[in-house]
């Protein structure tokens, strides 16, 4: 099976490229990000509340040299990243351009896996483009360890497109775990007749039970349960491959460490530091351009702005509740109605909005320029977390790396945590 699958995909042999890669490689890449990263996470969590410039770019000396950037610089560092334009800036501080390599560093996996071959699957009934072209990478993926799993597990399966193909693909049965009834229902409706079946556990709160020779998946499993699914398959002995997304979704105000290396570095990283995680330095996201992304967060600033005028003490992130976060892509005004009357309060005048939307703009464009050095985290810790789970697999005995599952243009959360059980 798995060479036929091999000779129609063209694949690499996942497994064997783990294997072949020194056991303890994920423990030194993990040493190293955690020397980088631990150090500026004062940084991390230093997120700029308005235009004063935050305690760390005072005590680190960056605040003259980020104030002096124009506003054509800006935007190509926010569209570029800063660490990539430091060599193109005058008056860099020293240990700005030092940080910025070594973040540039800890972000280059040893290893990559996708590819860019064109479609292999039909076009799948009811499955969005962009999905797909998840599916038919992560089928590349996880094929070595398919053919040897009696049975393949998606935690999180959502309408369960990933657990159908792969059942009728790899022929094996697989068995959906997702927490949202009408998900499971519509699950097991578009998957009848093939391999897959489809059970409703809520898998952030229940014990997750796994065998030895389960094929563990978590396509964009996030934050705590993406943990969950790597320490109940580090305990199963099983193979697993998860897709991280979402680090900030925990349930309490820190994630801790999986692993011993990062528990003794004191790798704990607040909610606010995991949300960085989802930042993306291009000029074209999967849902919407740079220019629109930065111009609905300067709303969101605005509201916050006018509703701590109110009386209303909010945080950053807390001005959206309860309004999906795509409505702050609709008209100012809009947008501060309906997070009015979410919350009770009196509607604003058009003075008011008109006047907490100029002095927002005002005071948007310093939080931006301070915003950069946080910025240019992101990835680092993105594959920071990645490492910890992978040396969490390490430690129970298997081969384990981070790589990148999917191209950017499919969906910048590429980075799978690969763990093969030594068998």
């Amino acid at each position: 099976m798995l060479e036929l699958l091999q000779h129609i995909l063209d694949i690499p042999d996942t497994s064997c490229q783990l294997a072949s890669m020194s056991s303890t490689l994920a423990s030194k890449c993990l040493r190293r990000a955690l020397d980088v990263v631990v150090p500026a996470l004062d940084i991390a969590a230093g997120r700029p509340r308005g235009p004063e410039p935050p305690t760390f770019c005072q005590d680190r000396g960056y605040t003259d040299f980020l104030v002096s950037l124009s506003d054509e610089e800006l935007e190509r560092c926010e569209a570029e990243g800063l660490a990539s334009r430091l060599h193109a800036l005058e008056n860099v501080p020293p240990s700005l351009a030092a940080l910025a390599r070594d973040l540039l560093d800890v972000a280059r996996l040893p290893a990559s896996i996708h590819n860019d071959k064109p479609h292999r699957l039909g076009k799948q009934r009811s499955v969005s483009e962009r999905k797909q072209n998840e599916i038919e990478a992560l089928l590349v993926a996880v094929a070595p360890f398919a053919a040897r799993a009696r049975r393949i597990i998606d935690v999180g399966a959502g309408r369960g497109h990933f657990t159908r193909i792969a059942a009728e693909f790899f022929d094996r049965d697989a068995i959906g775990i997702e927490r949202e009834p009408e998900r499971v229902m519509t699950a097991a409706r578009l998957s009848l007749g093939s391999r897959a079946r489809f059970v409703l556990v809520d898998a952030g709160r229940e014990p997750l039970h796994f065998d030895a020779e389960d094929l563990v998946i978590g396509l964009h499993a996030c934050g705590a349960l993406g943990d969950r699914l790597i320490s109940a398959a580090a305990q199963a002995r099983c193979d697993v491959v998860l897709v991280s997304c979402c680090l900030q979704k925990i349930e309490g105000s820190a994630r801790l460490p999986l692993s011993n290396a990062a528990r003794l570095a004191g790798l704990v990283l607040l909610r606010e530091t995991l949300g960085l995680s989802n930042l993306t330095s291009r000029r074209r996201g999967v849902e919407s351009t740079l220019g629109e992304t930065i111009e609905a967060r300067r709303k969101r600033f605005a509201l916050t702005r006018l509703l701590r005028h109110r009386g209303v003490a909010v945080e950053p992130g807390e001005e959206m509740r309860g309004i999906n976060r795509r409505f702050a892509h609709k008209p100012f005004a809009e947008l501060v109605q309906k997070a009015l009357l979410h919350r009770g309060l009196a509607l604003a005048s058009p003075h008011e909005i008109d006047h907490h939307d100029r002095c927002g703009a005002a005071e948007f464009i310093q939080m931006r320029r301070f915003s950069l050095p946080r910025a240019m985290m992101a990835r680092a810790l993105e594959v920071t977390v990645a490492f910890d789970r992978a040396v969490l697999l390490e430690e129970h005995g298997f081969d384990a790396h981070v790589v990148e599952v999917f191209d950017k243009d499919v969906t910048p959360r590429n980075l799978a945590t690969i763990g093969a059980a030594r068998r």
